[in-house]
């Protein structure tokens, strides 16, 4: 890739000093403004097109509501009837039920109508998706952002088979969400020959191996009390989506006696605690290690859960390597030595796991060429784990893992156990111990800052390359949104396709700075997901921010609209290199293997010939937009700008043409 000739190295080393961990003010050197586009006047971004000021929140709810309810309708009149699916609302309003995504269908047109008229399209509000997969990862990204559920609404078995891919990411993300399936069951109620292949004897067949608990209730109380007990199951650990199938005719029936139904008081579940002994033989365990290693995954389910973890790392002074599927540790804090697994994991006397998946993959190192595996650790090394793995498994889907020996195998949720495994820490922790644990830090400060001064020099390189670099799109990115109360909401498929420049290099120091990625790995999670968590932290006051890969953005762009439409704020950057980069690599590494060269490996794995304009896309969509941008030094202008129009209410996106990680 070339250099370009403006912008000297010293430039590069003093933005990415800048802009660093630490969170100094950055300056950066005057750049041109990129190309913009603003929103072509849409319904939705009007106003932001004539310098405008966003629409009130009550504005939003009259747009958002249901314009033409029919004249004389009976939802209207005081005295109207009352209707299955009102019954239903009242349901989801005791759980309160904030969100249903969902793409407009037949069978469920009972639920839509008591949703948007009956209850006032709030608690829940409709969301308007393009796309059932898309409403599943909408679904998905809301809950890692808000901490509550929302639902889906899938019309038959053809939304459903539709919603399935995304329904799938959040089974393997233990993300709970609330899956409602419109269906005709009585077939004399079935009015054509689209009703008939619409419906099923038992829809949720297709999704039950992938879905925690299912019901088809045949009556409105069932279906209170299906509704009550599925949200119970979703949200205790090991959380996972459920599916409730609801007749159509029930929806619709008319309700005579509405006073004989009744909602159940839910009362949740706390999550399940290690066994008591266990955690006090592994408080032993790690106290008397001389090199105890902590790893995790998905240990953070709440903000509690980064500060305990904090605190018993700090307690042992034990290195931590977080595997990121939930933000767990700190990435300043100098325990976070995720960069230095290689080392870390061989020299390890004690491995703690904390609701790690795949623990084997961490202690084994393997090679896909001879399909044969290598211990990491050590001989004589302790392996622990605390999880809620092997507390609900299904057969099917392998989603689980390859099974890991320990010498001990706490079942129970981390976060709920880590208090009483700290409390037991502290009583093993004797006088001399902790002048020995206190001893260790010094030596991981080091490593810490080294790490981190590595990232740095590395990002320098290519700074001023077009192709844009990754870790300058990523730094720009940092640099216009450090100052906000941030959140990374989404990257795509995984972080590893920009190289891990944000947790690298950016600050993140709370729970919710990054929630992960679509953990079953099905490419259109990113930018659905992206509008799902943007959407819960509207209303917690958080600047939403998407890295967004393009091949996987191609998958499920109309949730642009969905951004557009109900003005969710959100900057997405687009991650344009032009290929399935991941696939483009592992055919080359084929071709290598079998010594035929690689000049044919990007057939198949490019998106090239035309190149796509995401700008263009996202404009046509009523979302403000800039680029395509090849020019590194266009890019904080365009992104400052998109910034402003993010923090004024409206979606924005930035189309950067990369480097391929």
């Amino acid at each position: 890739m070339a250099e370009s000739e403006s912008g000297p190295n010293i430039d590069r080393r003093r933005f990415l000093s800048s802009a660093a961990i630490a969170g100094a003010a950055t300056t950066l050197p005057g750049v041109a403004k990129a190309e913009t586009r603003p929103a072509a006047a849409p319904a939705t971004g009007s106003e932001l097109a004539r310098g405008m000021p966003p629409p009130s929140a009550g504005q939003l709810a009259m747009e958002a509501s249901t314009p033409n309810v029919q004249a004389g309708a009976k939802s209207a009149q005081p005295d109207a009837a009352s209707y299955g699916s009102d019954f239903m609302i009242d349901v989801m309003k005791s759980l309160n039920l904030g969100y249903v995504f969902s793409n407009p269908g037949s069978s469920f047109l009972g639920l839509h109508e008591s949703i948007t008229v009956y209850g006032g399209n709030k608690m829940p509000e409709f969301i308007t998706c393009m796309h059932e997969e898309s409403a599943a990862a909408m679904a998905n990204g809301y809950y890692k952002a808000a901490l509550q559920p929302a639902a889906i609404m899938c019309h038959g078995t053809v939304g459903l088979q539709h919603a399935a891919m995304n329904l799938y990411n959040a089974w393997c993300d233990r993300v709970p969400l609330i899956a409602i399936l419109g269906n005709t069951i009585d077939a004399v109620d079935r009015f054509g020959g689209t009703d008939w292949r619409h419906s099923a004897q038992d829809p949720v067949a297709m999704v039950r191996d992938f879905t925690k608990w299912d019901d088809q209730p045949v009556s409105l109380q069932a279906f209170a009390e299906s509704m009550v007990r599925g949200w119970k199951i979703a949200t205790t650990p090991p959380m996972e989506p459920i599916a409730l199938s609801v007749d159509s005719s029930l929806q619709e029936m008319t309700v005579e006696d509405r006073a004989s139904l009744k909602i159940p008081r839910y009362t949740p579940s706390q999550p399940p605690q290690g066994e008591r002994g266990a955690l006090r033989e592994t408080a032993r365990l790690l106290v008397q290690a001389d090199d105890p290693l902590i790893i995790v995954d998905r240990v953070a389910r709440t903000p509690n859960g980064m500060r305990l973890l904090v605190e018993l790392a700090e307690l042992l002074n034990a290195p931590v390597i977080d595997l990121a599927s939930r933000q767990n540790m700190p990435t300043a804090h100098y325990l976070n030595q995720t960069r230095q697994g290689g080392q870390l994991i061989p020299a390890a006397d004690v491995i703690l796991g904390l609701e790690v998946t795949d623990f084997w993959g961490q202690v084994n190192r393997v090679n896909r060429a001879t399909k044969t595996f290598t211990p990491r650790t050590k001989a004589g090394a302790k392996l622990i784990t605390i999880s809620v793995n092997d507390l609900y498994l299904k057969s099917n889907y392998q989603d689980f893992q390859r099974y890991a020996p320990v010498d001990i195998s706490v079942s129970g949720d981390g976060e709920a156990s880590l208090p009483v495994l700290i409390d037991e820490v502290r009583q093993a922790l004797s006088g001399s111990r902790k002048r020995a644990v206190a001893a260790k830090a010094e030596r991981f400060k080091k490593m810490h800052a080294d790490s981190f001064e590595e990232s740095r020099r590395l990002a320098a390189n290519g700074w001023n390359s077009s192709p844009v670099s990754t870790s300058r799109m990523c730094m720009e990115l940092y640099a216009q949104i450090k100052d906000e109360d941030w959140a990374l909401v989404s990257v795509g498929a995984s972080e590893r396709f920009v190289s891990q420049w944000p947790h690298r290099l950016w600050n993140f120091d709370e729970h919710y700075r990054y929630l992960g990625v679509g953990a079953g790995g099905g490419v259109g999670y990113g930018l659905p997901a992206a509008v799902g968590a943007a959407l819960a932290n509207k209303a917690l006051g958080r600047f939403s921010v998407n890295i967004q890969c393009d091949g996987d953005f191609m998958y499920a762009n109309g949730a642009l609209w969905t951004a557009a439409h109900h003005r969710i704020p959100l900057l997405t950057v687009m991650h344009n290199n032009r290929a399935y980069a991941q696939e483009t690599m592992l055919v080359q590494g084929t071709a290598n293997h079998r010594k035929r060269g690689v000049d044919m490996a990007n057939v198949g794995t490019v998106i090239q010939d035309p190149n796509i304009d995401y700008a263009k896309l996202a404009d046509g969509m009523g979302v403000w937009s800039a680029g395509p941008i090849e020019d590194p030094g266009e890019l904080a202008a365009a992104l400052a700008e998109a910034v402003r129009v993010v923090k004024s209410g409206y979606p924005a996106l930035v189309d950067v043409v990369t480097q391929m990680r």
